[in-house]
């Protein structure tokens, strides 16, 4: 058994098939992957279960932007939580900040308490903290299992320098996980493994798909104008697959 742990943040039943055949050994489900992903419907995590056998940690997040969350929205998270808990997910993905840039341990701690048995991931929230150190050891003391992070920099590679220094904190504090995202391919993966010490790695893998509609109704966006209602985000299982076999 590999002592890596490859993770692939997908948005679909497609991808997280895909996923699963290309050697992922755990899921990370939301939606709207093209924005940092927000909470998936209890619907879509029923069909990745029922269609997958990898172990899913759903991410909880109420809207695209950062991290501070009013009352209502911090209820939603907790009400989500609980949820997946009883629909049988194996994790939940997480983060709340306070104005000033520190964790915000009282909605943390209930949000924590209230997942059980399930493990936690800390999410990107840490990349936008302001003291990555004493995040590092509040969620410690959480219970915190990892912590998804760039090293605070918009990809892994930038952030290698930060993400080094979490690792020896890992190693002597036996704290919680460091698993690297934001630009996770192959060949940084590659790269990762003869200069750094981490074992965990988080991916999208993402492809683009021509949709099958042959009518097309052009200038009618749905969203974002700069985005085509006729392009489909996928996990590439051939990506993942060469991600695995850097690995080993």
């Amino acid at each position: 058994m590999s002592k890596y742990t490859l993770e692939c943040c997908v948005d679909s039943v497609e991808s997280a098939i895909a996923a699963e055949e290309g050697g992922a050994d755990r899921l990370e489900l939301c939606t709207a992957l093209i924005i940092g992903g927000t909470s998936p419907g209890l619907a879509l995590f029923e069909q990745v279960k029922a269609n997958c056998n990898l172990p899913v940690r759903v991410l909880l997040r109420p809207r695209f932007g950062d991290f501070l969350y009013s009352k209502h929205e911090f209820c939603i998270i907790r009400r989500e939580v609980e949820m997946f808990r009883k629909a049988g997910a194996d994790g939940v993905v997480i983060g709340c900040l306070k104005e000033d840039g520190s964790l915000h341990m009282e909605q943390m701690e209930e949000l924590v308490e209230t997942a059980g048995d399930m493990k936690v991931t800390l999410h990107r929230a840490f990349d936008v903290c302001a003291d990555p150190f004493q995040v590092y050891e509040q969620a410690g003391k959480l219970g915190i299992d990892t912590i998804l992070t760039s090293g605070q920099k918009k990809d892994c590679l930038t952030g290698m320098p930060l993400l080094k220094k979490l690792c020896e904190m890992q190693k002597q504090q036996d704290g919680p996980q460091i698993m690297a995202g934001a630009g996770v391919t192959p060949e940084v993966i590659r790269k990762f493994l003869t200069e750094t010490d981490i074992t965990a790695y988080h991916l999208s893998a993402k492809k683009v798909i021509d949709s099958g509609m042959r009518y097309r109704k052009e200038g009618v966006p749905m969203g974002l104008p700069a985005m085509s209602e006729y392009s489909i985000f996928r996990t590439d299982k051939e990506v993942v697959a060469k991600a695995r076999e850097a690995l080993g």
